[in-house]
């Protein structure tokens, strides 16, 4: 579906499983590569600008042969105002579950698709609401699942998912970590000036 890209070879920066799992859904040959940088990024920036920074971050890390297309993403959970990142343990990741506990909020994946004579960069955002949730429950959820390399403390695929989403409004799976429909359309219309 998408020939004009045979030209390239394609790059994911990124070894989130969840990930990969959904750029393989397009059917598009890729090699996974791992891009390691610092997560941080300038405190003035907000909501959707934070996770297309460190996407464009991450791109910038990596360098890029004539031929190679990177596609490169960063996904925050955005509660109040706030980011939550990924915890550092058991108890960071009890207290992001304990606020995200009967409110609604954001997931934002800032996504780059970045060749050596261009950079698009583009951000989906997702609503969810979560039921609220028992001491027992999150308890539960972190100790059998360890969801400690997830932003906001949880993967919605997961049991976490099952039981305490009580709705969405946009991309599912966005929330998991990429857009793939906008991807998609992204790539569908990608053409090099």
């Amino acid at each position: 579906m998408l020939s004009h890209l045979d030209r390239y070879h394609i790059v994911l920066g990124s070894q989130s499983p969840r990930r990969q799992e959904l750029l393989r859904g397009l059917c598009l040959p890729f090699e996974v590569r791992s891009i390691d940088v610092e997560e941080s990024y300038p405190g003035t920036l907000r909501g959707a600008e934070i996770p297309c920074f460190l996407s464009q971050k991450k791109a910038g890390a990596y360098p890029l042969a004539d031929d190679t297309l990177l596609i490169t993403a960063d996904t925050i959970v955005w509660l109040g105002g706030q980011v939550l990142g990924k915890p550092h343990g058991r108890d960071e990741a009890c207290a992001m579950l304990h606020a995200l506990s009967g409110r609604t909020h954001e997931v934002i994946t800032g996504v780059s698709i970045t060749t050596r004579r261009r950079q698009r960069t583009f951000a989906a955002t997702s609503q969810v609401r979560f039921a609220t949730l028992g001491d027992e429950e999150i308890g539960f959820y972190v100790d059998r699942y360890r969801p400690f390399d997830k932003a906001g403390a949880y993967g919605v695929q997961e049991w976490i998912g099952y039981v305490g989403v009580e709705w969405i409004e946009g991309s599912f799976y966005n929330i998991m970590g990429l857009p793939i429909q906008r991807l998609y359309a992204e790539l569908k219309a990608w053409r090099e000036e």
